[in-house]
């Protein structure tokens, strides 16, 4: 089974699956609230211009587009929780 750098990749596409059936789901004022509380209006906006800057240059590859921006934003998430992780203090065997 294909494993990357956080687990088993076929349970990230499983997971990826579910949540995009979640969000096609929810009405427009729930998932705008999950966006204002997970993301933020500054950080909501900013993907916004760099999506607009994107299509804008680039028309004609927009769905290659879009799916680098969700890919960005899940390598964002991913950096996130690597940053707030406890570091981990390595430490010699002949030292303990």
């Amino acid at each position: 089974m294909a494993m990357g750098r956080g687990g088993d990749v076929r349970r990230k596409r499983e997971l990826a699956v579910e949540f995009i059936r979640q969000i096609r789901a929810m009405e427009r004022d729930k998932l705008h609230a999950l966006i204002l509380e997970e993301a933020g209006e500054e950080l909501a906006q900013f993907f916004l211009a760099y999506a607009s800057d994107l299509i804008d240059r680039e028309p004609r590859r927009a769905a290659e587009n879009a799916s680098s921006l969700l890919l960005i934003g899940y390598l964002i998430r991913a950096f996130e929780v690597e940053q707030s992780a406890p570091a981990v203090e390595i430490r010699p065997a002949f030292l303990q």
